[in-house]
């Protein structure tokens, strides 16, 4: 057995009694498994979050669909953990776009808007491309 494999055993292991970890184990745990380490982009299947995702903070309807997008609001990350975690990507995969008045996700705004199931994500995400490309 590979010391790699353990170690990465015994981090899924301990990290799993708790509520949450910290945002950056917890990217590791819940999402890097798709969006990569990097949060790089898997073309036709999991869109980028390095270069990108702070672009949607600042357009209209964009900050909710960060959190309704399937793999944020069904996560079983609880709404402070969830919340502290789309903190911590915008500034560590686009901190670029990061806007100067941004205003931190709160437990309370992640839990309202972790109500909301998208009805079509692929369209409501083509909507927004479109206006952050119409945006300077």
């Amino acid at each position: 057995m590979s010391c790699r494999f353990l170690f990465g055993f015994m981090l899924l292991c301990c990290a799993g009694g708790r509520a949450y970890a910290d945002p950056q184990t917890d990217y590791m745990l819940k999402c890097m498994g798709c969006h990569g380490p990097d949060g790089a982009e898997v073309t036709g299947k999991v869109p980028a979050l390095k270069d990108n995702v702070a672009r949607f903070f600042s357009v209209e309807g964009g900050r909710a669909y960060v959190v309704q997008v399937p793999g944020a609001r069904q996560s079983p990350l609880p709404d402070k953990a969830l919340a502290d975690l789309l903190n911590w990507m915008g500034p560590r995969f686009d901190a670029d776009h990061m806007p100067e008045d941004f205003a931190p996700y709160t437990e309370a705004e992640v839990h309202e808007l972790r109500r909301t199931r998208l009805k079509d994500v692929s369209a409501i995400r083509a909507r927004l491309m479109a206006v952050l490309a119409e945006t300077p």
